[in-house]
C-alpha cells in the first residue's frame, strides 16, 4: 500500500470518528434536554431572562387590545354561519391579532357565566404569564394566567384548522349536553410579531381550577405502554402530572353519581369518535372535602331524595320509572327555580343562577313533574352542579372532591397515525398503546372508566 492510500484510509477513519462523536454529542444534549426539561415540571414565572418572556408579554398586551374591543360588541342570541367563519383583524402597535369566531366563544362564555370583564381582567393582570412544564410529547408551549383559571396553549395551522371546521359540532354537542366534561374552549387568536413567525394559540378553562388543595393529578388515556410516571423524580410534586400506570390498583369514589360518569364519559367519547380524533385524556384529580362541605352535601342529600320519593307518590308507574340520579338532578333544579336564599354550595342545574336550596324553605306538595320535563332533563344528561367557578368539571364524591376534564382531541386519525399502529403492533404485540382506531380508542377509554370508578 502507497503512502497516498494510506493517507486516504487515515482520513476516512478520522472522518467517520468525527460524525460518531457528533451524533454522541447531539444525543447527549438531547438527554441533557429532555432530564432538564423533566425536572422542572410544573409552573414557572416567565421573569425578564425566560425566553418565551417577550412572547408572553407581546400576547397579554394583544390580548388587551382585543378584549377592549369586543367588550362593546353585543353578543348575538342566534348564532349564524359568518360567526363561525368570522376572522376580525386589530392591529395594536406593531402587533396583528386575529380573533377567530368571536361570536361564538363570547356567547360560550356567557353561558358559562363568564362576563367579559372578568375575561379580559384574567388574561390581563400584571406580570408576565406562568408556563407550564409537563411531561406531554406535545411540541405546543403551555401557559397559565395569573390567577391559574385559564389556560393558553399555542396550537399549529392543521389543529387551528380541523377546530375552526369542527367548531360547529362542538358548539353542538355542549348545547346539548351542558354538563358535558370536555373541556371549554373560551377563544381562538393569531397574533403576528414582525419578523416573526405567526402564532396561533387556544384559550381555555383550566380543569384544575381552584387548585389550592389538589396535591394529585393524573393524565388518563386508557393505555398502558409510556404511560408511568416517576412520582419520585425531582421537581415540584405539587404539579406532577401522573398517568395511567400511577393510578392502578386507585379508584374515583362516586357512589350515586359514578352512572352519572360513565354514562357522560361514553356520550363524550362517541362525539369525538364521530370525528375520527383519537389520543385524547381525562384529567384528573382530587382533594378531600372539608367538614362544613360534608355536612351541606349530606344535609342536600337528604332533602333529594325526599323530594324524588313525594315525586314518586305522586304519579309513580311501573312503564317509566325515573332513576334516581334523573329524579335528584330534576328536584334540585325545580326547587332552586322557586327558592332564593344565601347557601352557596349547589347551582341549580337547568340555569346559571347559585341559588341555595335550604331545608325548612321547600314545599315538597308544589314540586310537580310531567313527563315532558322529566325527558328533557334526561335527554340534557344534566346533574346537580357544586356553586364553583369551574363547576362542570367538578364532581363530589362521599370524601372527595374530583376535578375531571376531557382535553387534546385534536388528534386526526390519518395516514400518519396509522402508520405509526402499525409499527406499534410489531414493537408492543399484545400491549395497549395509545396509537388505535378512534373506535378502539372510545372503548378503551370508556372500560377505563367503567373499571376504576366506585
Amino acid at each position: 500500500m502507497d503512502k497516498r492510500s494510506g493517507l486516504r484510509l487515515c482520513h476516512f477513519g478520522t472522518a467517520r470518528r468525527r460524525r460518531w462523536w457528533g451524533l454522541r454529542r447531539r444525543w447527549i444534549y438531547i438527554y441533557i434536554t429532555f432530564t432538564f426539561t423533566w425536572r422542572m415540571l410544573g409552573v414557572f414565572k416567565t421573569n425578564q431572562e425566560h425566553d418565551l418572556c417577550s412572547l408572553t408579554c407581546l400576547m397579554k398586551e394583544g390580548l388587551h387590545a382585543v378584549l377592549q374591543t369586543s367588550n362593546n360588541t353585543t353578543v348575538p342570541d342566534k348564532l349564524s354561519a359568518e360567526h363561525y367563519k368570522s376572522a376580525e383583524t386589530q392591529v395594536h402597535k406593531d402587533l396583528e391579532m386575529q380573533t377567530f369566531a368571536g361570536p361564538v366563544f363570547a356567547g360560550l362564555r356567557r353561558s358559562l357565566d363568564i362576563t367579559e370583564e372578568e375575561y379580559q381582567r384574567s388574561l390581563s393582570s400584571g406580570g408576565c404569564y406562568l408556563q407550564f412544564f409537563s411531561n406531554s410529547k406535545s411540541k405546543a408551549d403551555f401557559f397559565l394566567t395569573n390567577d391559574k383559571r385559564f389556560f393558553l396553549k399555542t396550537q399549529n395551522t392543521r389543529e387551528v384548522t380541523f377546530f375552526l371546521s369542527n367548531l360547529k359540532a362542538y358548539m353542538d354537542h355542549l348545547e346539548k349536553y351542558p354538563h358535558s366534561l370536555m373541556v371549554r374552549f373560551m377563544g381562538l387568536y393569531s397574533i403576528q410579531i414582525p419578523n416573526k413567525i405567526k402564532k396561533y394559540f387556544i384559550v381555555m378553562q383550566n380543569v384544575f381550577y381552584p387548585d389550592e388543595r389538589i396535591n394529585t393529578r393524573y393524565d388518563i388515556k386508557g393505555c398502558e405502554v409510556g404511560r408511568w410516571t416517576d412520582p419520585a423524580s425531582t421537581g415540584n410534586p405539587v404539579t406532577k402530572i401522573l398517568k395511567d400506570n400511577n393510578f392502578e390498583g386507585k379508584h374515583i369514589i362516586l357512589d350515586k353519581q359514578r352512572s352519572w360518569l360513565v354514562d357522560q364519559v361514553e356520550i363524550d367519547s362517541a362525539f369525538l369518535r364521530s370525528l375520527n380524533v383519537l389520543d385524547y385524556s381525562i384529567l384528573l384529580a382530587h382533594q378531600p372535602l372539608h367538614q362544613e362541605e360534608l355536612d351541606r352535601k349530606h344535609s342536600f342529600s337528604n332533602l333529594t331524595m325526599r323530594t324524588a320519593k313525594s315525586m314518586d307518590q305522586d304519579s309513580p308507574t311501573e312503564e317509566d320509572p325515573p332513576t334516581i340520579p334523573l329524579l335528584e338532578g330534576y328536584s334540585a333544579r325545580l326547587a332552586s327555580d322557586t327558592i332564593d336564599s344565601g347557601s352557596d354550595h349547589f347551582q341549580n342545574a337547568g340555569e346559571h343562577s347559585g341559588h341555595g336550596i335550604p331545608l325548612q324553605e321547600i314545599n315538597l306538595h308544589s314540586v310537580n313533574r310531567t313527563d315532558g320535563e322529566l325527558l328533557e332533563f334526561h335527554a340534557h344528561h344534566r346533574r346537580l352542579l357544586p356553586n364553583l367557578k369551574n363547576s362542570v368539571h367538578v364532581i363530589d364524591g362521599p370524601k372527595l372532591r374530583y376535578f375531571v376534564g376531557i382535553v387534546d382531541f385534536f388528534t386526526v386519525y390519518g395516514v400518519k397515525k396509522r402508520q405509526e399502529n402499525l409499527w406499534k403492533s410489531l414493537r408492543f404485540p399484545g400491549r395497549a398503546f395509545s396509537t388505535v382506531s378512534p373506535a378502539t380508542y372510545s372503548q378503551r377509554f370508556c372500560q377505563w372508566v367503567k373499571d376504576h370508578t366506585k
